[in-house]
């Protein structure tokens, strides 16, 4: 496997590490692979009293070094004693209720015949580790290499049993994966099922003589068939007849006329159901036909109730802005001309000056995306390479007392190396918005953590940004609806814009933002941008 993965090959297989191997790489690995050998009946003679060697399932993949020179990434499970490992395969195999009642599945993982990791129990409270596998499940598997399929004496019971050999990266048969479960109650279960059909088989026997019995005095047959068939009319069955072939005396000829007068009485029947079937299709045509007509009326007033907010929020935006830069104009005159007055002495105060300027540019921005949001397509702003990392480290201090306050524990994870083309302060105001917004899902505290990674989508390189929250998590009902303008769940501070603007600034970019929650697990919102060409 190193040697493939040094030609530029990754792998992944199963292999035996002798116990230098594995102390060479952690002492740990070492004890924790050895397993003292159980005298088990129907074994195969050995002298060996304990088992040292590890099966290690491991993978391998190319790498290049810093200088150029190629390299090997390897890395390992220890299986040995790795009880989570094999009831996890148990769990997967024997789902709940796929067995026979008082019956077990159980799975068992081989190092050649000796129990390395096992759900199977020696006592009530110790697993048969160190026990080994019968000699002719030994030679079927491990000797001749076939599937064993059939009952298995395993450790003090018989089970039904399958045993898969394990190859090694070499091709050599290494050891057997098992699976199985109790004999007994699989049989009792057989049994009972083969004692009722025996009994359910007599009993409708048993039913079916007098039926026979009464068949048998032809002399009351068409009696009977009109006495049967008026009562089967009566139940509602109209086809009911007594199917009479012949009539050879008068009790046969009247039950031929009542079969002619059951098939007028039923075609009468039938013209009138489809009478009613075609009165009631063309009600549920005209029916849906109104519905229809109701949802496009509703859809409509929303469209129009949606444009005359939208329209209104343009104009106030629009006044705002313009109200805004005048005074900021004026400002940043007079203190041009205040620098200039002041001349060389203007430098005394110079660090006043630059917070004075950086807040006049912060009001213009603010002004820029107000207008943004009003008229979109004419303010697109002016977009650049960045860090989303880089970004994120920038936003934080401007929601640092919001954690403090709700003793929020932030956790980062940056392993984004990509770079991604979009204005800062959209990119900023997205991720404040939805770090505000997990903040406010924990009120009572909780961690909130922020990922960034390099991913692909739909064949597109690009950066991964991942905002989650432990808070209380949302429905699927209200995550249908939170990218709406003006949908809100916080009545009293929020606007229901937030969502809204950042999906549209998130798109005009060409990425793409979505959400996974559940009720009381919390929440992760996704950004995914394309990487900066």
């Amino acid at each position: 496997m190193v040697s493939a993965a040094l030609a530029g090959t990754s792998s992944t297989a199963i292999d035996i590490f002798s116990t230098e191997q594995l102390a060479t790489l952690s002492p740990v690995l070492a004890e924790r692979a050895r397993i003292d050998l159980v005298e088990t009946p129907n074994a195969v003679p050995t002298d060996r009293k304990s088992e040292t060697r590890g099966m290690v399932v491991h993978s391998t993949s190319p790498a290049t070094l810093a200088n150029g020179a190629k390299a090997a990434l390897v890395g390992g499970i220890l299986l040995n004693q790795n009880l989570v490992f094999i009831d996890t395969i148990n769990d997967l195999v024997y789902r709940e209720a796929s067995l026979p009642e008082g019956s077990k599945g159980t799975a068992t993982l081989f190092l050649e015949d000796v129990r390395i990791s096992t759900n199977v129990r020696l006592f009530e409270d110790r697993r048969a580790l160190g026990t080994r596998v019968s000699a002719a499940v030994r030679a079927t598997v491990l000797d001749e290499g076939r599937t064993w399929l059939d009952s298995a004496f395993v450790v003090n019971d018989w089970y039904i049993s399958a045993y898969e050999p394990i190859v090694d990266s070499f091709g050599k048969r290494v050891g057997m994966l098992y699976v199985g479960f109790l004999e007994t109650p699989f049989r009792q279960a057989k049994y009972t099922t083969l004692l009722t059909i025996v009994l359910a088989f007599l009993a409708v026997t048993a039913a079916s003589v007098p039926i026979f019995l009464r068949w048998a005095r032809a002399i009351f047959k068409p009696l009977e068939r009109m006495s049967d068939t008026i009562t089967r009319v009566r139940s509602g069955n109209m086809g009911a007849r007594t199917e009479l072939k012949a009539a050879s005396d008068e009790i046969g000829r009247v039950a031929l006329h009542l079969d002619g007068l059951l098939d007028q009485l039923q075609q009468r029947d039938r013209e009138l159901r489809q009478w009613n079937e075609e009165l009631n299709d063309r009600v549920a045509e005209r029916t849906s036909e109104l519905e229809l007509a109701n949802r496009q009326i509703e859809a409509t007033t929303k469209q129009l109730i949606m444009s005359e907010k939208l329209a209104a929020i343009g104009e106030i935006t629009a006044g705002v802005a313009h109200e805004i830069n005048n005074p900021i104009a004026v400002i940043q005159g007079n203190l041009d001309v205040v620098r200039s007055v002041l001349g060389a002495k203007a430098d005394e105060a110079k660090v006043e000056f630059r917070l004075i300027d950086e807040q006049i540019h912060r009001i213009s921005q603010i002004v820029t995306k107000l207008l943004q949001f009003a008229k979109p397509e004419e303010y697109a702003g002016y977009v650049e390479r960045h860090a989303p990392a880089e970004v994120i480290s920038d936003c934080l201090p401007l929601v640092q007392h919001l954690l403090h306050k709700a003793e929020i524990k932030l956790t980062r994870d940056d392993r984004a190396t990509r770079l991604v083309l979009m204005n800062r302060t959209e990119l900023q105001q997205v991720a404040v918005n939805l770090i505000v917004n997990a903040i406010h899902a924990m009120p009572k505290g909780g961690i909130l953590t922020i990922r960034t990674l390099n991913q692909e989508f739909e064949a597109r390189p690009g950066v991964l940004m991942e905002i989650t929250d432990t808070g209380f998590g949302m429905t699927p009902e209200l995550i249908g609806k939170i990218f709406d303008p003006f949908f809100t769940t916080k009545r009293q501070e929020g606007t229901g814009l937030g969502l809204s603007i950042s999906q549209r600034l998130i798109a005009r970019q060409g990425g793409r933002i979505s959400v996974q929650s559940k009720p009381g697990e919390g929440t992760t919102f996704s950004i995914w941008l394309p990487e900066a060409s």
